[in-house]
């Protein structure tokens, strides 16, 4: 049987990373494991990457779901890029995640991710009047009709797209700008979470193309008294999600977030440009303050209501942008969080 495998990687554009993708054409089972997909390679030196003189670089497949995009048997497989030598290249995020979240698989650590995005039309958000504004945000979140919601055909087909793909998707709602939108992936363990964010990125860009209509991850993506974009990401373990003494957990895993250099240590690589959107203003704590409260939307760290009223569950970290890289936000969580765990248990 003859199918096509679309191969995706993350480039090395900086300061925020691109999807980059070119389709392989194989035969045999498209059902295989992912360990038994051939590695491929690509010009790296128009990926920013590699230099022209030394510019092979490799790709390795790490996951594989359907393409609901053509059906059928074909494939899309996600890939870590490495060097010639099978090591690990110096944009690979994905690799400094595992042996961290390996270190921690004990504590069962989990994510969800909302990943909150804009929707373009040229160059001004889709919903916004040629040459102007729209009224004011407010109406729009989780909104309904045609005079507040813009887009909904691309989101729902993108959401059909994700379910088909097989991914984590749990839930989508219209955010607070016109044009703008969330998704939700997980709960998953850090590396699936991270992996399945990527493809569901993917997936945005090329749903979207079939539109005519672009989307950006951009944390401010309208300057002015406009919401920007986020990518909440909501943060258990074993430890915090059982009761009795979850709370307590819950509170060790806040305040570690907040030891030291930690809060600097984050926000520096939770996404470029994080000091526009981190102002303290639209649902924001500023970039260069930690806090975290319950019910609290504009603390860093979010514990909600009924995790307060259980005793028991989750905190969301609200600082990440839309354009984070969800391998480095994972590993950072991850250490921080379950170091401290660690450590609290043997007191």
């Amino acid at each position: 049987m003859t199918f096509k495998a679309e191969y995706i990687w993350i480039d090395g554009t900086e300061p925020t990373a691109k999807l980059r993708s070119k389709t392989k054409i194989m035969t045999g089972s498209s059902a295989q494991d992912v360990a038994e997909l051939p590695v491929w390679g690509f010009d790296g030196s128009s990926t920013s990457q590699a230099e022209g003189h030394a510019s092979d670089r490799v790709l390795k497949p790490v996951f594989s779901c359907p393409d609901p995009i053509r059906g059928g048997a074909d494939i899309l497989v996600l890939c870590e890029v490495l060097d010639i030598d099978m090591t690990p290249h110096a944009s690979n995020t994905r690799a400094a995640l595992r042996p961290v979240a390996e270190r921690f698989a004990g504590q069962e650590p989990v994510f969800g991710i909302e990943q909150e995005y804009t929707f373009f039309d040229g160059h001004r958000p889709l919903g916004f009047p040629e040459g102007g504004f729209p009224a004011a945000q407010g109406g729009y979140y989780c909104g309904v009709g045609a005079d507040e919601i813009f887009g909904r055909e691309i989101v729902e087909k993108h959401l059909d797209n994700c379910l088909e793909a097989g991914l984590g998707i749990s839930g989508i709602n219209a955010e607070v700008m016109p044009g703008q939108w969330e998704f939700q992936v997980g709960p998953l363990s850090p590396l699936e979470v991270s992996d399945q964010l990527w493809v569901a990125r993917w997936l945005l860009y090329r749903t979207a193309e079939d539109f005519g209509v672009s989307a950006t991850l951009d944390p401010k993506p309208v300057k002015g008294d406009w919401n920007g974009a986020g990518a909440h990401t909501n943060f258990s373990t074993k430890a915090m999600r059982e009761g009795p003494d979850g709370y307590d957990a819950i509170i060790t895993a806040c305040e570690s977030l907040g030891e030291g250099s930690k809060p600097m240590d984050h926000v520096k690589n939770y996404g470029a440009g994080i000091d526009e959107r981190l102002t303290g203003l639209h649902e924001t704590a500023p970039w260069n303050e930690y806090s975290y409260g319950v019910s609290d939307r504009g603390a860093s760290v979010r514990i909600p209501w009924q995790v307060e009223k259980d005793r028991k569950g989750y905190i969301e970290d609200r600082r990440p942008n839309a354009n984070v890289d969800p391998y480095v936000v994972t590993r950072l969580i991850v250490d921080t969080c379950c170091a401290a765990l660690e450590k609290a248990d043997q007191v």
